[in-house]
């Protein structure tokens, strides 16, 4: 049997062919725009992700040679909004959940329910990103669109139905729009009849993994598989790249280190707790029916580096192409070993949780005349671990407790980073052998539904395998133990400064 893992991202999608055992097949990839015509929006045409997608399909089925795929699930970026009409066609481009122009239908969902009492029932705090606002966006500001739109879909219910299913979405993208009730796994009559939105104007929700459809023979023949190929609804990619890490069972968390880092985590039963609450991370349903799933979000980590690369890094620049090595990896070879000297506040777009302070700024401490780029550059590695253990321990007074990390994206490819990240947090630190655990997560997803395994669980026990595995050192632990303990007042000391700056 084999299978289509689909991740449709917020900068690109990609398509992967798996065997049952996670073996890849064949890979597809392309890249789409984001238009930001205005400050704080953020668009994408729908019609191009779509047309994309199609061809990273058709891409990852040549290179299979494999014709007769068994099924297709996708995970998908989250919080976006398209209204479409009955025959499925955009009314306008996509929101992205990165667009922020509803900051104003946010502000009044808190006025009319209350922060908590909305947190309470959809496990989201009211935010520009939740899709609902979005929807109220619409309302007010384009009523023509709002009165003429069917659904208002988000990539995982437009591109299943485009692929040809009925138009359905997963409970774990219904339960971050903040109009789904956490536990009754329903759309709230009493949230939507107080804001005028219909019911009907949401996509049907079900479980992760449920079958929903076969795929329309028309698109069959353009992207070369089987007509009986099912269609199975998938998740949100953060849930999906969790489940392809292995993420089936508490205690165990995702790190996702690309551009920004996401720390993931899962959890038995719903997580409303004040803790939660006040670190603003949400709740919703996770990709393996009956668990629920949770996220911290650091909006700064390896664009840091970038940024240093570009303003600072000149001299690295020219020194790594001189020797055929990549900046980073050069940056990375010079950086002193131990703890900093220097502490870096890595809020140089605000902070992410468990502040969400958009007016935090970022900060260099401890320099001297002594201090040079490199430990520069190794006070950006510790700092942005020490965020990370934040987080940890701000779930873990929640009542989340993570001991083992299994590491993602480009922060996965640093040796040195992994095991400052072990030393740091004191958990154990893996990466994995699948490097796509989004597009793999997927694929388990539609391999359950169709019968290749007998549940989630005995599907990522057969194709999630760690590579490497990093442990804490117990001297290094004690060492950034003390850094740490400084780093831990520096956002509260600079807090009132950074408002008035």
């Amino acid at each position: 049997m084999h299978l289509i893992g689909l991740d449709v991202g917020t900068t690109g999608t990609k398509a992967v062919v798996f065997d049952l055992e996670g073996n890849i097949k064949g890979y597809g990839f392309q890249e789409y725009d984001v238009i930001c015509e205005k400050p704080g929006w953020a668009e994408q045409d729908p019609e191009k992700v779509w047309q994309l997608t199609r061809l990273v399909i058709r891409q990852a089925v040549a290179e299979s040679g494999i014709k007769d795929i068994k099924a297709l699930s996708l995970s998908v970026q989250g919080d976006a909004i398209i209204p479409v009409d009955r025959d499925k066609k955009p009314l306008h481009n996509t929101l992205l959940g990165m667009d922020y122009r509803s900051a104003k239908q946010a502000q009044e969902c808190a006025r009319i329910f209350g922060d908590r009492q909305l947190f309470d029932t959809t496990g989201m705090r009211p935010h520009p990103m939740n899709s609902l606002t979005k929807i109220l966006w619409f309302m007010e500001n384009t009523p023509e669109i709002f009165s003429r739109t069917y659904k208002f879909m988000t990539y995982a219910d437009f591109i299943l139905s485009r692929l040809g299913s009925e138009p359905v979405i997963d409970y774990t993208m219904a339960s971050r729009t903040m109009a789904f009730e956490l536990e009754k796994k329903e759309w709230s009559r009493h949230i939507l009849g107080k804001t005028g939105v219909s019911i009907e104007q949401f996509s049907k929700a079900v479980p992760s993994g449920e079958i929903v459809g076969e795929i329309n023979p028309a698109i069959a023949d353009e992207l070369g598989v089987s007509k009986r190929m099912l269609l199975v609804a998938g998740g949100h990619d953060q849930p999906c790249a969790a489940l392809g890490a292995g993420v089936v069972e508490e205690n165990i968390a995702i790190d996702s280190h690309g551009t920004a880092e996401v720390l993931s985590a899962a959890f038995n039963k719903p997580m409303l707790n004040d803790q939660m609450y006040g670190g603003y991370y949400p709740c919703y349903c996770h990709a393996k029916n009956g668990m629920y799933f949770t996220f911290a979000l650091n909006h700064i980590g390896g664009i840091l580096f970038k940024w240093y690369r570009d303003n600072l890094g000149h001299a690295e620049v020219a020194e790594a192409e001189a020797k055929g090595m990549g900046a980073y990896q050069l940056m990375e070879t010079k950086a002193p070993k131990g703890p900093s000297s220097v502490l870096v506040l890595p809020h140089f777009n605000g902070s992410g949780t468990p502040w969400c302070d958009l007016d935090s700024k970022g900060a260099f401490l401890g320099l001297t005349m002594a201090t040079t780029r490199h430990d520069i550059v190794k006070g950006i590695l510790d700092s942005l671990t020490y965020e990370l253990r934040i987080n940890i321990e701000t779930m873990r007074n929640a009542g989340i407790n993570i001991t083992n990390l299994r590491s993602v994206g480009g922060g996965a490819k640093s040796p040195m980073w992994l095991q400052i990240k072990a030393d740091v947090t004191g958990c154990t630190v893996s990466t994995l052998k699948v490097r796509e655990a989004a597009c793999l997560g997927a694929a388990l997803l539609a391999g359950t539904a169709a019968g290749g395994y007998s549940s989630l669980d005995e599907a990522v026990k057969k194709t999630v395998s760690l590579k490497d595995t990093y442990y804490p050192d117990k001297e290094a632990n004690v060492l950034y133990n003390e850094k740490y303990g400084v780093y831990r007042e520096i956002y509260d000391t600079l807090k009132n400064i950074n408002k008035r700056l």
